[in-house]
């Protein structure tokens, strides 16, 4: 079948395929939310509109190409909405990883930032968090982190009077911390001290240790309410009395590493969070919910324009996102329609060159050529016999 060329498609704002504009937004914002087979079923059961899932794969990964484009384009500051213009004055931020499928059964960390405002109503009451944004990528930490600028700045994590970032204690998050806001208040997520605390215990045991049955409660109930004074005591008798235990004693080091971030008294006397659940269930929303799927492999090639899309429906920002989506994708289709245009530009003129050419050769008149004749070679025999052959002699004179 040959592709036309209309000059009105451009003026509509219509880009390759079937789909109108409209439909394939509808068809991509479907996608992002379940898997593509369902998605070409639900639009055409809403909309009337028949396409196939080979479609709706391929405009879901161009649409995420191009959103990943318009996100990471240093000039593309999109409009604050009136939360990212409010700039609370304690905010909250917190990474984590998750792992997510590739194909030929490999796996890959997807890293993700979550934003957010800590609200408490009355002191008594728990800090909680609220107005969540997420960012997400597959990429090394370094790039991570400075891509993620873009979504600090946007919600205006520099400009907050307080920021805390509850986090466990993987290296390459004191290194975003570091980058982003290197004085907010860190702490170490509590489920994550408490599983440290958990296996402490557990390793003891293994070793001859008797533990009360209540052990882990009581310890825990400390670290929370009173510091982690009395826990580190605690660990430090237990590392002492199996010296034999290198597991053990290299949990305790990474808790005595960290005990300026594990006063949780303070923390929560001052309205701060002391987990990252935030960060927990923001790998769900935006990442395992629609990537983790029954059966699901990747190209590392098509995940971050899939979490790119994720991150724009998740945090409200489809339609706002979706009209400079829809301008570079318009701006490369024109760009395409120019290059074919040039290119068949200059496939015409050089068939016209040819062909003047050849009307110039075959005008010319042709230089005869003189027949050139052939010398007998010396060495060549004669064709006839000799006069003195005895063929030649009368027949009556051969004896």
């Amino acid at each position: 079948m040959k592709v036309g060329f209309f000059p009105l498609d451009d003026q509509l704002d219509l880009g390759t395929g079937s789909l109108t504009p409209c439909s394939q937004d509808h068809l991509v914002h479907l996608a992002v939310w379940m898997p593509f087979e369902k998605a070409v079923r639900m639009l055409e059961r809403l909309t009337g509109v028949h396409t196939s899932e080979a479609t709706a794969r391929r405009q879901t990964y161009r649409a995420g190409e191009a959103t990943l484009a318009v996100q990471q384009a240093p000039s593309s500051d999109l409009a604050p909405t009136s939360v990212d213009a409010a700039h609370p004055s304690k905010m909250i931020v917190s990474a984590d990883g998750a792992m997510v499928p590739l194909v030929k059964g490999t796996w890959a960390e997807v890293k993700t930032v979550v934003v957010g405002c800590v609200e408490s109503k009355r002191p008594e009451e728990l800090a909680v968090s609220t107005q969540l944004s997420y960012f997400s990528r597959m990429v090394e930490a370094q790039t991570f982190t400075e891509q993620a600028s873009g979504e600090m700045l946007r919600r205006g994590v520099d400009q907050a009077d307080q920021v805390c970032a509850v986090m466990d204690g993987a290296e390459w998050i004191d290194g975003f911390v570091d980058w982003q806001c290197k004085d907010a208040v860190r702490i170490l997520d509590f489920a994550h001290a408490a599983e440290y605390v958990s296996e402490i215990g557990q390793l003891a045991q293994a070793a001859g240790t008797v533990l009360p049955h209540d052990w882990l409660s009581v310890q825990l109930h400390e670290l929370k309410h009173e510091g982690p004074a009395a826990v580190l005591r605690e660990v430090r008798n237990l590392r002492d009395s199996h010296p034999e235990g290198e597991e053990i004693s290299k949990k305790v080091a990474y808790l005595e590493k960290r005990e300026a971030r594990m006063q949780y008294p303070q923390y929560q006397k001052a309205g701060w969070p002391i987990g990252s659940g935030i960060v927990e269930s923001g790998n769900k929303v935006v990442m395992q919910a629609r990537l983790k799927g029954a059966g699901m492999h990747w190209g590392p090639v098509h995940v971050n324009p899939m979490l790119a899309l994720r991150t724009t429906a998740c945090n409200d920002r489809w339609d706002e996102t979706a009209q400079a989506r829809q301008a570079l994708l318009a701006a490369q289709c024109l760009n395409q329609r120019r290059t074919r245009q040039s290119e068949r530009y200059e496939h015409l003129v050089f068939r016209l060159q040819i062909g003047l050419l050849l009307l110039q050769t075959r005008s010319k008149p042709q230089p005869s050529v003189p027949k050139v004749l052939s010398t007998p070679s010396p060495h060549a025999k004669a064709s006839r016999p000799a006069a003195t052959h005895p063929w030649r002699r009368p027949l009556l004179a051969k004896k």
